[in-house]
This record gives C-alpha cells, structure tokens and sequence, in this order.
C-alpha cells in the first residue's frame, strides 16, 4: 500500500505520540486531579523514578508487540503471539513499573513454562494464566492492554477495519481475559487505524464491528465521556473508564477549537491534569491524536526528551512504525540508517557555515556541515542518519518532519517550533548549527524566524538580513506565506 507525505506523516505520529502522552504523564501517577490552569511538564519522577522524558511500561510493551509484528512480516501469526509474550516476560523481570494484572499473568505464565520444562513461556501459557488471574480476582479489566494497542493499527492499515479490531482483541486477550478489555483495545485500534489513513478523529469507527447491544453500551460510554471531563473518571484503572477518559480529553480540548499541534498538547494536558492513572490515559489520547494529526504536531520540546525502554528514543519509534506500516525489515531506510547520502544534490556535501547576522551563536550551513563545522547542538530540517550529528547528548539533535514543498502538516507551527527550539538551545549556552540540505529554503526560512525573536523585527525584515549572508536564500512560496512575505 502506498501512503501519502500527509500519511506518512501520521503513521510516524501514532507511537511517538502515545509516548509523549506516557511520558508527560509518568511523573504526575496516582496524583488526585490538577486544576485546569495548573502547569503539565515532563518532570520525571512518578512510580519508577522516570527521567524526564522517560515512557514507562504502556509504551515498552507497546514495543515488543511492534518488534513481534515487525519479525513476522505484520502478520498475528501464533509465533508473533509467542514472540510478544517472550519478550513481556523477559522484560517483566526488571521492570520498575508494571500494572499488577499484566504482572500477575506473567508471573503465572513462567510458573506453567517451568513446570512443563519450558525454557520460555508462549502465548498459550499466557492465555491460560490469564484466565486463571480472571478467575482468581473475579475480574480483569484493567486497562493494561488497551494502553499498548497501537501497534496494532499500524500492522492493518493494508486490511480490513475487521481484521484489525479481531488482531486487537487476541493481542489484548493475551494478559487480559475481560472481553470488554478486548472490545476497548478494537474500538480504539480501528480509530487509530481510521486516524492514520483519514486525519480524522473518530472514535466511532468501529462500533458498527460490535453486535447491536454491545454498541449501544459503547456508544453509551462514549457519549458520557463527550459529556464529561477526565477527572470525572475516578477509576481509570479499569479499561472502560480508561477509555472515556482519553475520549474526554479529546473531545473537551476539542469543544475549545484546539486543532493540530494545539489540540495534541492540550488534550494530553487535559489527560494528565484528569489524575489518577495519569501516564496510561494520557498514552491512550496521545496515540490517537498522534494518528491524526501526525509528528509534526509534537512539540520539538517534547519530542527530543522521549526515550526508554530497551534504549530507544523517538526517532526509534519512528523507525519502528514505519517498518510496521510499510511492511519492510530493511535497515538501509531512514530513520534506522546512520548516514543518509545528498551526494547526487549540489552543495549540499559543502561544509561551509555562516554566523546568523543576528546571532553569531547560530551557524547557517548546509548538511555536509555536520561533518565540518564546531557546534554543540543541531537543528535539522532535513533528514539525516543516526550519526551524523556530533552532538555529546542526543537532546542536543533537534529533528523536524519538514520537506521543502507544500506535502507538510502545520507548516506555520513546524517552522516556528524550530526557531524557538533554537532559542531554548542557545539559552541553554549551545553554539547551534542551523542546517537543510543546501540552506535555500528551510534553513533562511527559520532563520528568519530566529531573528525575528531575538530582535523583535519582523519575519521580512529578518530575512533581508538573512539574504545578506545567504544569497541564495529562496523560500518557497508556503514558506513565504508563513513569513507573511507572500509576493
């Protein structure tokens, strides 16, 4: 299946946003709910401790079912079922923060490999302990399973809204055996599925795949979180008001007009200040509106802190859905690839640099540049290789989905996040390297930005100083129309 820029762009979104959510949400666990204006950061902290930036466990097991889906061609085969409960097992036994369910069913499904002589558990063992646990406690809703659907959507896009909700449901019977556990991780896989291909946000997508009452207790549910807000859901622990809980997030930041990057960050704030359960809510939320409104709505802030679990970071995550998405293993594509080659594109290999005429802390170069020049932090607004910045500390490397045409989503937000991620770095005492392919478009176009911050001049009259030193500074004209220099 072929994707458009604006596909792809969201298919990159949808893991990355549900690590955001985690992350931002990591630090603020268990707490009772904020009041609306009360600020929301990535402080860290929470049950683990977590580093700023750190996702905790909704996202670490939402990896090893995309690295299962990834191994088996993104086909729910039994040997991909085998491989997910592999690898949860494995990890369970050093992980700081894992919901009691899942644990408890892990533990169960070790207890049954070794009494069976079993080196490694399989999925069968999970299923049954999984029953077992069910059995023992009289329930199991947690929300454990929907926290880690994502992948899921990301595996069927290709296929039918019906296979993916029944992939959905057998992956979240793994560890959880409520079936309305599964009906939640169907509904909330076929919008995000939903999401990625349209933009659109629809959280009723999938209630048609139901039999008639259970969409009407759905649709039910769905309603009274339309009607609500996230701290009204005071058991999020259990997946059906896990559910609402995001939907509430969304929807209420959505009655406010939020759009885009605006509504990505308000929604999760939303998510987080509704308290409780706050890190798994606010990944739920973050995975669909990362599918709807894709990366570049991410801000850089966020974006360049995100790591964990197994020693990943954001572009990490990319990587990981697109391989899902696109169905492709190779490690020769971006992001996975160490260098990505512009040798065909003239100049572009030139090491060269500027001093931004505003600021001689900012070099303006091209991305041979990031061979050459001396610099502590970078800005890219263009693709590069994994290590091709020299940078001491990877939140140094600020990374942005920008192509030099008019394919990108929030244009106007994604060139304006550069020139202030620019700004946070050289507060931070950075010497920042500014760079594109060959510093004709994208680069003068955020350069200007940067000046316009730092002397209150405007965009058009930043650029004219720009030019001075780039004389072949030409933004195209949707970069022209965010400078409002549209001639």
């Amino acid at each position: 299946m072929d994707f458009s820029s604006e596909q792809n762009a969201r298919i990159a979104g949808v893991m990355t946003g549900m690590a955001a959510g985690d992350a931002l949400g990591a630090g603020y666990e268990f707490h009772s709910p904020m009041e609306p204006t009360e600020p929301v950061g990535m402080i860290g902290g929470g049950l683990g401790p977590f580093a700023p930036g750190e996702w905790t466990d909704d996202t670490s097991m939402a990896i090893s079912i995309a690295q299962a889906l990834i191994r088996s061609g993104s086909e729910l085969t039994d040997a991909a079922c085998d491989d997910m409960v592999r690898q949860w097992a494995e990890w369970d036994l050093t992980a700081s923060d894992v919901g009691a369910q899942t644990r408890s069913v892990l533990e169960r499904s070790r207890r049954r490999a070794a009494a069976e002589h079993r080196p490694e558990v399989n999925s069968a063992d999970a299923v049954v302990a999984a029953e077992e646990t069910h059995r023992r406690a009289g329930k199991s809703g947690g929300n454990g399973s929907l926290m880690r659907t994502s992948p899921v959507a990301l595996a069927f896009l290709d296929r039918t809204p019906e296979e993916a909700y029944a992939a959905a449901v057998r992956i979240s019977g793994l560890t959880h055996f409520d079936p309305e556990a599964g009906e939640a991780c169907g509904l909330w896989t076929v919008a995000i599925r939903h999401a990625v291909l349209s933009g659109e946000l629809d959280i009723r997508a999938g209630l048609e795949l139901l039999p008639p009452e259970r969409s009407a207790a759905w649709l039910e549910r769905i309603e009274t979180a339309e009607a609500s807000l996230p701290r009204d859901f005071d058991r999020n622990g259990w997946v059906v008001q896990a559910f609402q809980g995001a939907w509430s997030a969304i929807a209420a930041t959505a009655a406010d007009g939020a759009v885009g990057p605006g509504h990505f960050k308000a929604a999760l704030e939303a998510a987080v200040r509704g308290g409780r359960d706050t890190d798994t809510v606010a990944a739920i939320a973050g995975s669909l509106l990362g599918a709807a409104y894709g990366v570049p709505a991410i801000p850089n802030e966020w974006f360049r802190l995100l790591h964990g679990w197994p020693g990943l970071r954001a572009r990490d995550l990319i990587g990981l859905t697109m391989k899902l998405a696109l169905r492709s293993g190779r490690e020769d594509t971006w992001p996975a690839v160490a260098h990505v080659d512009y040798s065909e594109w003239p100049g572009a290999e030139d090491g060269a640099v500027v001093p931004h005429p505003d600021d001689d802390g900012v070099l303006l170069g091209p991305v041979g540049a990031l061979a050459t020049a001396e610099y502590d932090a970078v800005v890219s607004l263009c693709r590069v290789g994994s290590e091709q910045a020299r940078v001491a500390a990877p939140n140094d490397h600020a990374e942005f989905w920008l192509v030099d045409g008019h394919e990108n989503l929030y244009t106007e937000f994604t060139l304006n996040d550069a020139a202030e991620t620019i700004r946070q770095l050289r507060a931070d005492g950075k010497r920042v390297l500014l760079h594109c392919v060959r510093m004709e478009s994208r680069t003068p176009t955020v350069a200007a930005l940067y000046g316009s911050l730092v002397t209150g001049s405007t965009p058009l009259e930043a650029l004219e100083r720009i030019r001075k030193v780039l004389p072949k500074a030409a933004p195209n004209s949707t970069f022209q129309q965010a400078l409002g220099t549209q001639t």
